[in-house]
């Protein structure tokens, strides 16, 4: 459960970087698939949540608050408030706030980032391909 909450984190995290709704992963892929080869690798997928993390800490002080994600989040996806069923940003900062102060560091949201990359890697290449991408957005997206 908890890696399924991270990786869910970690597909929310990345609307404010990009500017894309979440269901708009084909537009997603496009922009983290930088050398435009049609597979993203795990050096993509980490620049990806460097500028992901760097839209969020709009105070540039190395760390991101629950408001700064939710005003990220609020700023790109016109909502102004977490919609039903939607994780608030305190919780999501809890499923990878590994020093456990109520904030995400640029460390922890790199690791929870790998993780979500590790695990949407199906075949284990080091690439995420366009259905593995597409795949592990909508299967994390999906409520259960």
């Amino acid at each position: 459960m908890k890696t399924k909450t991270l990786l869910l984190l970690g597909c929310a995290l990345a609307v404010p970087a990009f500017a894309f709704a979440a269901s708009s992963t084909a537009a997603m892929f496009a922009k983290m698939d930088a050398n435009k080869d049609g597979r993203i690798s795990a050096r993509e997928h980490a620049a990806g949540a460097r500028a992901m993390f760097k839209a969020m800490d709009a105070d540039q002080d190395g760390k991101v608050t629950a408001d700064e994600m939710t005003a990220a989040q609020s700023k790109v996806a016109g909502k102004s408030r977490p919609q039903a069923g939607d994780m608030s940003s305190a919780d999501k900062i809890k499923v990878i706030d590994t020093d456990g102060d109520g904030v995400l560091s640029a460390e922890e949201h790199a690791a929870g980032s790998k993780l979500m990359f590790g695990k949407m890697d199906k075949n284990h290449d080091g690439k995420l391909s366009k259905g593995e991408f597409s795949a592990g957005h909508k299967e994390l997206m999906a409520k259960k």
